[in-house]
């Protein structure tokens, strides 16, 4: 698929609407394909099939002349990037997902980008905003309700594990986009060599658990469309709907559609009941963001 290099809206729109869709499924997606294979097993065949996709775009694109000098360039960082995703965040984001409801797992995922604000001041030397800090309470208010399933003054934690490996989980996808600012350059070229340096990781985590067993076609299944859905394809399309867009927060405020979709999949297809605790924290998580980005003071400054 080939990036547009020309300002279509409508393009745009439908390009962003395919990836939150994409994105929404994944959850459930996760939740399924785990009841067939171990985490281990799913990232593995994930990430070889999300490798083989970007294979074949940069192939369609006719940029394998690009790839060795991305390589020669940024060697260091994408062995480190390897390590972190595939093979760390979705290891560790998997695990989660075993132990927990799909229905607290994702929410909790949501909090990546008030995570990323905040590593961004000493990291990236950013200047802490007032509203940082307020999206960040408002939004681990949303995560402490939902892992309390609202009994906050109990503060009893069905799966603490779960918990506590799903934010961890955003703390190294914050690390992953923190170190892949340094580098540039061509989306899927960086995606094809992270994952390229994230394979060898996951080869040895098999042979040191020594248990592979070869998975059930619903294993294979799920886990080809995590790597093709979650892993590649969303990810694609995002890219080619802000490349064609004349306003990138036209469509950004789109992603927002993904949490409740993704809730409405699960109780269909996973057959979790939605717990009103659930609900009443991802919207405060989405809130959070939502003042994070900025986006109540425009609507109240337009208003």
């Amino acid at each position: 698929m080939a990036i547009p290099h020309i300002v279509d809206n409508r393009r745009a729109y439908l390009l962003a609407l395919a990836a939150v869709l994409c994105w929404s499924t994944v959850a459930s997606a996760f939740k399924l394909s785990l009841q067939a294979v171990s985490p281990l097993q799913l990232v593995t065949i994930a990430a070889l099939t999300s490798t083989l996709l970007m294979a074949a775009v940069i192939s369609w694109r006719r940029r394998w002349n690009l790839v060795p000098g991305a390589w020669q360039q940024n060697r260091p960082w994408y062995l480190v990037l390897g390590f972190c995703n595939p093979f760390l965040y979705y290891l560790v984001l998997f695990h989660a997902y075993d132990l927990l409801p799909a229905q607290q797992a994702q929410p909790l995922n949501y909090t990546w980008g008030i995570l990323l604000a905040l590593l961004s001041v000493p990291v990236l030397k950013q200047q802490l905003r007032r509203r940082d800090l307020v999206a960040a309470l408002v939004c681990y208010s949303g995560v402490l309700v939902i892992v309390t399933r609202g009994q906050l003054l109990g503060l009893q934690f069905d799966q603490p594990l779960g918990v506590a490996l799903a934010l961890f989980s955003t703390l190294i996808w914050c690390c992953y986009w923190l170190l892949n600012t340094r580098i540039g350059g061509s989306a899927e070229i960086n995606l094809l060599l992270s994952f390229l340096c994230g394979l060898p990781w996951l080869g040895a985590a098999l042979m040191v658990q020594g248990d592979w067993q070869w998975p059930p076609l619903a294993g294979w299944l799920g886990a080809i469309y995590v790597g093709l859905f979650e892993m590649g394809i969303a990810f694609l399309l995002w890219q080619a709907a802000m490349m064609c867009c004349d306003n990138t927060a036209r469509i950004s405020n789109l992603i927002y559609l993904s949490p409740p979709l993704s809730l409405l999949l699960i109780a269909l297809l996973v057959g979790e009941r939605i717990h009103m605790a659930t609900i009443v924290g991802l919207f405060l998580i989405m809130l959070g963001v939502a003042i994070q980005q900025g986006m109540l003071r425009r609507l109240i400054y337009r208003g």
